[in-house]
């Protein structure tokens, strides 16, 4: 199946669902392979993952095609290395063997977040990425992904024999490291606050919040209860200069980070950028410090410089990911 290929035949409908911190999103993969009844749903309205899923199935599906559902498709925000899987950042846990048998399907994959965020690159159109800065992506090179959202996603993709094939990790929990001054004095003063300063740390949600107080804090005034999605709105930005600034570090500091899994991959087919937060930044994330810093780094700056970096679009990137999945898994 060549990349831009979006036939993901099924021999019948299977449901597919991206479950993060904050929010599910379900849909259903059709036997032609469409996307179909898409939703959201909040994690915190359901003590339960089959809780929520449940829900979905109940109110999208009548009965009868609830009873055609063979195989279903979940990606995770946490690690998944055996039966057991939890969340990093909300309570639910389960038993993927337990969660198969209570949903009455013969089959059931379960896979990290951004495995399936990565498995979607080579689907997306062209209208569903950005390019940011230049460089051009090398065929078949591996690719990186990296998102901000509740926390921070990362994984690499690369090429194998059978297709593309998923580097799944933790890689937004690697220590965060300063570029200048300026990130020293606010990692200095989040170091003692936690026990350990990640990437996930500062770039995500919490994060965001995070670096807007402590930026308030190192200057010695007060800092107002914002949310992130306040942080980042552009009036507040410009009316609160520390709004502003937590946005540019965030930018810059991104940049440090998609650099370094771009070296450490040899990500020549490029780098992308996804989850919640980026995509909304628009313009100011585009003309940010991202692309400079992501080549800053020394004698390898003109290495980074023909590695492309893209903003991912397309809103549910990791429905085109699990249906690439299942039909892989239909034709094996």
């Amino acid at each position: 199946m060549e990349p831009g290929d979006r036939r993901h035949a099924a021999l019948r409908p299977s449901l597919i669902a991206d479950i993060g911190a904050t929010n599910a999103r379900f849909a259903v993969v059709s036997p032609d392979g469409g996307l179909q009844r898409p939703r959201v749903l909040a994690c915190d309205d359901h003590p339960t993952i089959h809780g929520a899923i449940t829900a979905y199935l109940d109110d999208e599906l009548p009965l009868t095609d609830v009873r055609r559902l063979e195989t279903a498709a979940l990606a995770i925000a946490g690690p998944v290395t055996g039966d057991k899987v939890a969340l990093t950042n909300h309570p639910w846990s389960f038993s993927t063997e337990q969660l198969r048998g209570h949903l009455g399907l013969e089959r059931l994959h379960v896979l990290n977040d951004f495995a399936a965020v990565a498995l979607a690159m080579p689907y997306l159109d062209p209208g569903e990425r950005i390019q940011i800065g230049g460089g051009e992506p090398l065929p078949d090179a591996p690719v990186g992904v990296l998102g901000p959202g509740s926390g921070l996603g990362v994984c690499g993709l690369v090429r194998t024999s059978t297709g593309w094939q998923a580097l799944p990790g933790e890689g937004g929990h690697a220590t965060m490291a300063p570029a200048n001054s300026r990130e020293s004095a606010v990692l200095d003063r989040m170091r003692a606050r936690y026990e350990h300063v990640s990437a996930e740390r500062v770039l995500s949600g919490p994060g965001l919040v995070d670096l807007y107080t402590t930026l308030a804090e190192v200057e010695g005034v007060p800092a107002v209860s914002y949310t992130a999605a306040q942080i980042t709105n552009p009036g507040i930005c410009e009316s609160d200069r520390y709004c502003g600034e937590a946005v540019d570090m965030f930018c810059a500091m991104l940049g440090t980070v998609a650099g370094n899994l771009a070296l450490t991959l040899g990500a020549h087919g490029g780098i992308y950028v996804a989850g919640g937060i980026v995509p909304k930044l628009g313009e100011r994330f585009a003309t940010s410090v991202f692309r400079a810093r992501f080549e800053q780094k020394g004698r390898l700056g003109p290495y980074l410089a023909k590695i492309p970096t893209y903003v991912v679009t397309h809103p549910f990137p990791a429905f085109l990911g699990l249906a690439s999945l299942l039909a892989r898994s239909t034709e094996t």
